[in-house]
Formats: structure tokens, C-alpha cells, sequence
């Protein structure tokens, strides 16, 4: 069975669920100990020295990155594909992801900095939800354009691009930043989310913010160290976060990516 280090609230990780259970790949789903306080080690720091989740293993092959993770799964098991079957469709759905992983995750990720760890609080999280809620309905205009007149972001059939961004569109959702029901990117999400695959992963992340309620008393303790890499760190500093991100330099519960070893 195929080993997968992962938090069920991580949409990088949700994209490679939903890959692996369209393929019919039994995962050993296992959450790193110590992840949220940088404190991980054993298999998981071996499989991703990163730290980071999803890290995957398949025997002797431990592999880190969930796009690397996601062309492993589709060499290895090609069937059913979830690329799309031209050069510039392929093409398509990576940037779609991409996108994804970066403009997108940050808004989502940066809500969740409000909303879990109370980073801001009153008049100050009210203006940064303002400007998230503002920069997401940009990102999902572009997304409907991505769209079209389809029913899947990989054209003809469910695949790359639909996993790609069903996990943001429900994070958006949970912050109270849904697509209108009635639009097209809405209809999307309702198809998307009536998959199986999709509907299990998307469970399983509804299921764990409860355990999310204690997490901002663990960040006061100091137990708690969030990771502010490249996007993330970019998108706080540009949505007037940036007493947000000199408080937690001071009080040491924000950290930046290792350095390997």
C-alpha cells in the first residue's frame, strides 16, 4: 500500500487524494507528528526534507511535492488519466494549477491565519477579509474564463485541472467566498464535489477544522510555528499584514523553510 503524509485540511494534499481515489490507489493516510510546531521528524522529514506535507511513499520511492506526487501517480498508473490528451490541454490544466498553488492557496491560507490562529482580530480582520473576499472573486473570474463553455477545467472529462482547484474553490466556500450557485464556476463545484473522490477528500477536510478550535491558544504558548514561504509570506505583506508578520518574528511562532541537510 501506497503511504501518504498529509493533513486533510492541506489542499496539496487534497489534490492528491482525489488523484490517487479516481485511480483506485489504496492510500495508508498517516498525519505527521509535530508538523504544525516544526518538530517533525523520522519517515516523513526522510520522504520530504521540506517538512512539508504531501510526501508520498511507494516502496523505496519517497517523493515530495504535490505536482512531482501527481506525475508519479499518473506514470505509474495511467489508467484512468487525468491529463488531458494534447500537448497545449496539458499545458492548460498545469498553469490552471499553478495559479492554484499560488494565488490562490495564499488567500485561503491567509483567512485561515485569521480565522484558526486570530493572527488579526476586529477592525483589522475585518479589512483583510474585505480584500481577500475581493482578490477571491478575482481569481474565480479568471477561473470561469479558464472554464468556458465546459463542464470540466480539463475539457471533455474530469482530471487535472478539476482536482487542481476544487480544494480552493471549497476553501473559499468555508470562508464564506462560494461562486454563486447559479454561475458557472457554481454549477462546477456541484458536479465536482458529487464525485465520490471529490466528496471524501472534501469530508474529511469539513471533518478536521474541529480540530482546529484549540490552535491559537497552542500558537500563544508557542508550541505552534506556521510556515510563511514565498506566496503566503507575500500575500500577508500585500494585504496590510505586515505588523502580522514582524508580531510573529517576535514571538517565534512563524518560521520560514528548512534548510536541507
Amino acid at each position: 500500500m501506497v503511504t501518504l503524509y498529509e493533513h486533510p485540511l492541506s489542499p496539496y494534499a487534497q489534490k492528491v487524494k482525489i488523484s490517487a481515489r479516481e485511480k483506485g490507489i489504496a492510500l495508508d493516510l498517516k498525519t505527521p507528528d509535530g508538523i504544525g510546531a516544526g518538530t517533525s521528524r523520522g519517515e516523513f522529514v526522510a520522504a520530504n526534507p521540506r517538512a512539508e506535507v504531501p510526501a508520498l511513499i511507494d516502496g523505496d520511492t519517497y517523493i515530495f511535492d504535490s505536482t512531482i506526487i501527481l506525475e508519479y501517480l499518473e506514470d505509474k498508473w495511467p489508467e484512468p488519466p487525468m491529463l488531458p490528451a494534447t500537448p497545449a490541454e496539458r499545458a492548460k490544466v498545469r498553469m490552471i494549477e499553478e495559479v492554484c498553488d499560488t494565488h490562490y492557496e495564499a488567500i485561503n491560507w491567509g483567512l485561515g491565519e485569521i480565522a484558526y490562529f486570530r493572527r488579526a482580530t476586529g477592525a483589522k480582520a475585518a479589512e483583510m477579509q474585505e480584500l481577500a473576499a475581493r482578490q477571491t472573486a478575482k481569481i474565480q473570474n479568471w477561473l470561469t474564463k479558464q472554464l468556458g463553455p465546459n463542464d470540466w477545467f480539463n475539457g471533455k472529462s474530469f482530471g487535472w485541472g478539476d482536482l487542481s482547484v476544487v480544494p480552493y474553490v471549497n476553501g473559499s466556500a468555508g470562508f464564506g467566498n462560494a461562486p454563486d450557485e447559479g454561475s458557472p464556476l457554481g454549477k462546477w463545484l456541484a458536479r465536482t464535489n458529487a464525485r465520490p473522490a471529490v466528496a471524501q477528500t472534501a469530508k474529511e477536510a469539513v471533518d478536521s477544522i474541529a480540530g482546529m478550535q484549540m490552535v491559537a491558544d497552542i500558537l500563544k504558548q508557542g508550541l505552534f510555528k506556521r510556515e510563511y514561504r514565498d506566496h503566503r509570506l507575500e500575500w500577508m505583506m500585500k494585504t496590510e499584514g505586515v505588523e502580522i508578520v514582524l508580531d510573529g518574528l517576535e514571538k517565534n511562532n512563524i518560521r520560514f523553510s528548512y534548510d536541507f541537510e
